[in-house]
């Protein structure tokens, strides 16, 4: 086995690079929400048939979380993030011209898998600096990635509703082109850190979560704090529509700026982690998330308050990310890239339980339930965060 390459330089500019990469990948995973009625009015779609495109983009996702995110460690991380760059202006192209509803199916398919470009450069970039950076360095790259997914839908639905829904993709095919380009010409080479063939590599990456205790702290702990997230996010647009608000769906992206303290939450957090440890920042995060809904829940049906209120969690939540990816990543140095696909795997894994949870709990008991549902989540979370060693 190769050993890992360790604290190469990281200059600001490639930093910036992968940090704006990431930013624009990232956003492919939501492009689709905003314009899905669009989708819907040409192809003459179902609610049910609907909601199937971006369930597929997400499905994408988790798909390459577990079996292309482990190439990481053995394939040269600048030539397979070429290649899913490939593969993204091909997947959005497909879309852009896609004529039915089938092949648009398998293109945003193709878009989650091909957006794994951004669990190969969160831990490239990790594995390019030393220890005491790693908050910090890992910090920049979560403020773009939360740039990415707040303000996706906000970009989406503007082109989707000025130009059509198939501009989208081909915005987003131009990206991937631009970006394709600029980290094959300016992201340093690395040594792959295993020569496992494929097969081995994919079990190995199921034993590492077996053999590390830590690993599995670490990945409930964000599982449940991402579902009380998801919680939220998955039921304000219902939330708002009703009384007293009567929002209309533009009106409702709008939360979607508000939520940008995310960004100062991840800014921030890589420089507390060094001072207060991983395990007890994200334990004042969760407690913040925790005030967040409570306040949500005590003024319900006051503006004010679901502002307060999202402000916190969105700072709360995307802090503790940072906090939990700096430990992830000093679990095991030699296999960072299969360490974070498992991670981020249960990470998504309780986003689409809590998506799912919460949409039932508003069926059931409106606004209170999707509170009291988030408020279990993060005290599930902070259970197994107290169980971790640090």
């Amino acid at each position: 086995m190769a050993k890992p390459e360790h604290n190469q330089s990281l200059s600001r500019f490639i930093l910036l690079l992968m940090t704006t990469a990431i930013a624009a990948t990232a956003a492919n995973l939501y492009y689709s929400q905003p314009i899905l009625p669009l989708i819907a009015s040409e192809f003459n779609l179902s609610n049910s048939q609907l909601g199937s495109i971006p369930a597929l983009t997400q499905i994408g996702y988790a798909f390459a979380l577990l079996f292309i995110s482990p190439l990481g460690d053995s394939i040269t991380r600048r030539r397979l993030i070429s290649l899913l760059s490939c593969l993204l202006v091909f997947a959005c192209g497909t879309a852009m011209l896609a004529p039915n509803y089938s092949l648009l199916l398998i293109s945003v398919f193709l878009i989650g898998v091909s957006a794994n470009i951004t669990q190969q450069l969160i831990p490239f970039a990790a594995s390019l600096v030393s220890a005491d950076q790693k908050g910090a360095t890992l910090g920049t790259l979560m403020m773009g990635l939360t740039i990415g997914i707040l303000l996706s839908r906000t970009l989406s639905g503007f082109v989707g509703e000025q130009f059509g829904w198939r501009n989208v993709f081909l915005m987003s095919a131009l990206l991937a082109a631009l970006f394709g380009v600029l980290l094959r010409i300016f992201l340093p080479s690395n040594k792959p850190s295993t020569n496992l063939r494929y097969l081995a590599l994919i079990k190995s990456t199921l034993a590492l979560f077996t053999k590390h205790k830590s690993l599995q702290h670490f990945t409930l702990s964000g599982a449940f704090w991402f579902a009380s997230f998801n919680v939220l996010w998955a039921t304000l647009a219902i939330y708002v529509s009703d009384e007293p608000f009567n929002y209309n769906a533009q009106q409702a992206g709008l939360f979607g700026v508000i939520a940008l303290a995310g960004v100062i939450g991840a800014k921030s957090s890589g420089k507390w982690v060094n001072k207060l440890g991983s395990k007890t920042l994200i334990m004042i995060a969760l407690a913040l998330a925790a005030i967040g809904f409570v306040i949500t829940g005590l003024f319900n049906g006051s503006l004010a308050s679901l502002i307060v209120g999202i402000i916190l969690i969105d700072f709360a939540i995307f802090s503790a990310q940072v906090a939990n990816q700096v430990r992830v990543f000093s679990i095991d140095p030699s296999a960072q890239s299969r360490i974070n696909g498992i991670y981020m795997l249960g990470y998504y894994i309780g986003g689409a339980v809590g998506s799912m949870v919460g949409v039932k709990a508003f069926a059931l008991y409106q606004w209170p339930g999707v509170v009291a549902v988030s408020i279990i989540f993060i005290l599930l979370s902070a259970v197994f965060n107290s169980l971790a060693k640090k």
